[in-house]
């Protein structure tokens, strides 16, 4: 447990550095559109995931592959410096909760509240836009998406904002299922 919280104050710590980096630059958006689509890369992608989680590949090798990504990226130059200091300190491991807590607090900084949305596969711009204006409607304020990709749930959505959670994943709902029919044999 020690392990998580250290790692949650050490994404926590990275992630308000660069939202002060990049309110002084006038980048938040521009910063925030980069992150959203590095998220993006490592959820698509198997190589990605281990080029950031790989003990084996020192730092020098992890940042020719990020800066080679980022220059196709056409990455803002802040969040360029920002990824080199992360692979310089050997924290890319952390990076999707350093994006996920910059997110966040992008949000709460424009009265904005979170949704953490689950899916089987990358979501359209149509159906992120439709899934604000749903839950804009039934939160009653302003809604920006956090979406991640996990074919595991094997269809559906789990939406988690604040301690609320609707999962409507094909995983959970099979579960249900095999679970109503042991209880019925």
């Amino acid at each position: 447990m020690a392990g998580k919280a250290s790692e949650s104050e050490l994404t926590g710590r990275y992630a308000v550095a660069l939202f002060d980096l990049a309110d002084e630059g006038k980048a938040l958006d521009a910063v925030a559109e980069d992150l959203m689509a590095l998220q993006q890369a490592l959820d698509g992608s198997e190589d990605m995931t281990r080029l950031v989680h790989s003990p084996v590949l020192d730092r020098d090798e992890q940042w020719k592959a990020m800066s080679a990504l980022l220059d196709k990226m056409k990455a803002n130059d802040l969040t360029k410096k920002f990824l080199g200091l992360v692979t310089a300190n050997r924290r890319l491991f952390v990076l999707s909760g350093i994006i996920r807590a910059y997110l966040e607090k992008l949000a709460s900084h424009r009265g904005e509240v979170t949704a953490d949305v689950v899916s089987a596969h990358p979501l359209t711009d149509s159906q992120v836009k439709a899934l604000e204006d749903s839950l804009k409607k039934a939160l009653g304020g302003k809604v920006a998406i956090a979406p991640r990709v996990d074919p595991s749930i094997l269809g559906g959505l789990i939406v988690k904002v604040g301690s609320r959670m609707i999962d409507s994943s094909l995983r959970t709902q099979l579960q249900k299922l095999k679970f109503a029919m042991k209880g019925a044999g």
